[in-house]
């Protein structure tokens, strides 16, 4: 049986589970008032214990039944051509197991095609294993639940408990993500920093990894470059584009906006936060390089790249106005109307009161959504692999060619170097310290947005 119409009879011995305690508990609420749960509780209770078993039993299943099949595979007669254990001899079985379930049309071994059958065989074999128990554990979970309706049973707590584990479950995806993230960056930069001193990566002025001395590798991995080249693109270039547009924008919103004119003009604004990154990047690359280089061509800069700073800054810039603008229309709008009330009333004009009372007013939220902002930007791949070079350097010239740290992560984690060699594991260094800054950035930003709300609530 497939697994799509195996999940198929489980929601529906979900729902006849359902329907059987429904109708049940509806029966002995009429003829008994003392109940402690409603029908709908003794129903869900029921289609809890109809899914839940074998849905656990198949997610565990699933881990592993690819070991017991190849052990089904391996224990056959024609499994005695197989080469030792190793690259090879997993390459045939892969080939086998492709052929086997239809993911692949043809195998370059032939011994791959002879494996074959015994693959679909032993796979057909678990498959009917795993559905028949997946069917008495559902069966056997929703005779149990249904035996337990009555009226003195707790139907509405034992739910609630389930639903509140489902809730914590779902909570901890992000911290125990968040923390598989932390340790595999830290394990392998903590390797790459055992061959290149700390030192020398933090504060060494020279990028080259294509060309590395094995006696020292620090000498050519040296990350100041990358790291001026990330602040000065995503930090400087990008705010200097989106801070003022995104907080004039908010300010028009605002304050002189009519509501027709908000309706409208707000959605297309925030439509530019919803355009993929890699739309940015082709705009980047085929439309804003070339007028930028032209444009420094024009004022006299020699060697104008179209690969510079100011281009992925300045597109960059563009993607982080909605995000900028949404932060400020909001720190703006908690403000109270008293205070610019008041403004207006002492006499002070519009234009005053944006400036000297509202401005000053919003101002943690506007700085808390400006450092938001500088992080969602020094973070950015696509624009500056697409628009960024990968050469890097030590310039305060927008129109020179500079790299930042994510392009040169993807750059080091897709050329054919070794996994171990310093070259592959300088880039989880580089992660490692990207997510460092980002998280201390966004921790300072919360912050200061906790405190501004605080004041005004």
């Amino acid at each position: 049986m497939t697994t799509g119409a195996l999940f198929l009879l489980l929601a529906g011995l979900a729902l006849v589970g359902w329907l059987s305690a429904h109708a049940r508990a509806a029966a002995f609420r009429r003829g008994d008032r003392r109940f402690g749960s409603l029908p709908g509780h003794h129903a869900a209770h029921v289609a809890l214990w109809c899914l839940l078993p074998p849905l656990l039993f198949l997610g565990v299943w699933s881990a592993v039944s690819p070991g017991l099949v190849t052990d089904a595979v391996l224990a056959t007669p024609g499994a005695a051509q197989l080469p030792p254990p190793g690259f090879d001899r997993a390459s045939i079985l892969s080939e086998a197991r492709g052929l086997a379930v239809g993911d692949a049309y043809g195998a370059f071994q032939p011994l791959a095609r002879a494996l074959a059958p015994a693959y679909a065989a032993a796979q057909s074999r678990y498959d009917w294993i795993a559905t028949a128990l997946a069917l008495l554990l559902a069966f056997g979970g929703g005779g149990y639940a249904f035996t337990r309706v009555r009226p003195d049973f707790p139907a509405r707590t034992r739910t609630e408990r389930v639903v509140m584990a489902a809730l914590l479950a779902a909570s901890l995806v992000a911290i125990l993500t968040t923390m598989g993230i932390v340790i595999s960056l830290v394990w392998e930069a903590g390797r790459f920093f055992a061959l290149v001193p700390v030192t020398d990566f933090l504060f060494g002025t020279h990028w080259s990894p294509q060309v590395i001395n094995p006696r020292d590798p620090g000498a050519s991995l040296g990350a100041v470059p990358l790291f001026w080249g990330t602040f000065f693109i995503g930090a400087v270039i990008a705010m200097a584009v989106a801070l003022p547009f995104g907080l004039l924008s908010a300010v028009y919103l605002t304050q002189y906006a009519t509501p027709r004119v908000r309706s409208w003009v707000k959605p297309l604004l925030e439509m530019l936060a919803g355009v993929p990154t890699v739309v940015y990047g082709y705009f980047a690359a085929l439309t804003v390089a070339p007028a930028v280089r032209d444009f420094a061509v024009g004022i006299g800069v020699e060697n104008a790249s179209s690969e510079s700073a100011l281009v992925a800054g300045s597109v960059m810039g563009i993607m982080i106005i909605p995000f900028i603008s949404s932060l400020a229309d909001d720190a703006l709008a908690a403000v109270p109307y008293a205070m610019r009330d008041g403004s207006l009333a002492m006499g002070a004009t519009p234009s005053e009161t944006i400036r000297r009372v509202l401005l000053p007013a919003a101002l943690p939220g506007v700085i808390g959504g400006v450092l938001l902002g500088v992080s969602r930007a020094i973070g950015e791949t696509m624009i500056v692999v697409m628009a960024a070079s990968g050469v890097a350097t030590l310039t305060l010239n927008p129109f020179e060619s500079t790299t930042t740290v994510t392009r040169q992560i993807v750059d080091l984690l897709t050329g054919e170097a070794e996994f171990d060699s310093p070259k592959t594991l300088a880039a989880f260094a580089l992660g490692l310290t990207l997510f460092a800054i980002t998280f201390l950035l966004n921790m300072i930003a919360l912050s200061v947005v906790r405190r501004y709300r605080e004041a005004y609530e």
